[in-house]
């Protein structure tokens, strides 16, 4: 058969024989993806990596002999490679997924549910694109050495709620695949009197909270999942919850997080042109605002509308973006008042939040 386009050639690692089927028998049925091998455990998937050096791998969390973290970290250092992740919606899946993207996977699928045949499709599709972005991905590993934590509580302390003043200032951050690690670089060169911020992440409802609580802990702001109704104040940062939409609200002087359950925007919830539409509308030019790498176009149209009432706003440039998907889109909609690296990001919003108006 003559193909126009490029197989990406992939490798199923599963410990689970019924998992690896599935997995073989969604990505085959893509034209355009072909799984060469699959690996009952990681020693299994190293000789086999080395035997067909695959385009990108999906890797199980949990295996025997050695588990998915371990071996990812192994792949990092020797080999660095598209690795997607295939995890359990759980709070212990949520940890260790996001610990798997710190290390330098791409990103992310939920465990196929075998008993749920009509969702068999769209779980299909979704592992696909996956595998298609992951193949077309920049990949790198991360910088941090294996168990280091950063705190940043021996250096700034973070101030209680009660010792901090409202502001008119706002900051907004839009990012989905890749975007737990640009996030976290972005939020960890930020001050604790930093204006407040509002974030949101394309990510299960089962790992929102791991994620901010994560961030928390490195950060020296204060990162917390937004509640509804929850005041916005300075040094501190409200991510939205998965699958619901994160708003903003004006009050006066101040600002506060509005939390919705409607439909899908750009097949997200929750979606960042939502959050960017209700920070034009409430903020305006008093805000600031920055895409990070992801795939699709979310976060674009309302970047442009806040560009256009005078706000300052950037897309993260394309060498930095693990997939320059929606910062790209941005771009072409000139919807951007810069187009920066990752480490110039957090100084830029910085510097034009503090001007006065």
């Amino acid at each position: 058969m003559n193909r126009e386009y490029q197989m990406i050639r992939t490798i199923v690692v599963d410990d689970s024989a019924l998992i690896r089927q599935m997995l073989t028998e969604m990505l085959n049925d893509a034209p355009d993806i072909e799984v060469v091998d699959t690996a009952h455990d990681p020693y299994d998937a190293r000789e086999k990596i080395k035997a067909h050096n695959p385009d990108v791998i999906t890797l199980d969390v949990e295996m025997p002999k050695m588990d998915g973290i371990t071996f990812l970290r192994n792949i990092m250092r020797l080999r660095p490679m598209p690795v997607l992740m295939v995890s359990s919606l759980t709070q212990d899946g949520a940890e260790v997924t996001l610990e798997a993207l710190e290390i330098g996977a791409v990103d992310y699928v939920a465990k196929p549910q075998v008993n749920v045949a009509s969702e068999f499709q769209d779980y299909a599709r979704e592992i696909q694109d996956k595998v298609r972005m992951a193949a077309s991905a920049r990949v790198t590993a991360s910088s941090r050495p294996a168990g280091e934590k950063r705190s940043a509580g021996s250096v700034l302390p973070k101030r209680r709620p009660g010792d901090l003043k409202s502001t008119e200032r706002l900051i907004a951050l839009g990012a989905s695949t890749g975007g737990t690690e640009a996030l976290r670089h972005v939020l960890e060169q930020l001050p604790p009197d930093s204006p407040g911020v509002v974030i949101t992440q394309h990510i299960p409802q089962e790992f929102s909270r791991a994620f901010a609580n994560r961030m928390d802990g490195t950060c020296a702001v204060t990162v917390t999942e937004a509640q509804h109704g929850q005041r916005i104040i300075p040094g501190h940062v409200y991510v939205a919850p998965g699958n619901r939409h994160l708003t903003v609200k004006r009050d006066g002087a101040r600002y506060t997080c509005q939390l919705h359950d409607g439909d899908p925007v750009n097949r997200h919830r929750p979606s960042v042109d939502v959050l960017f539409r209700s920070v034009a509308n409430e903020a305006g030019k008093n805000a600031v605002a920055a895409l990070l790498t992801g795939m699709g176009d979310d976060g674009a149209r309302g970047m442009k509308e806040l560009h256009e009432l005078g706000a300052y706003t950037v897309a993260q440039n394309e060498e930095t973006s693990v997939v320059w998907g929606m910062p790209g889109t941005a771009v072409e909609m000139e919807a951007v008042s810069d187009t920066l690296a990752l480490d110039r990001i957090a100084e830029a919003l910085l510097g034009r939040a503090r001007q006065s108006t």
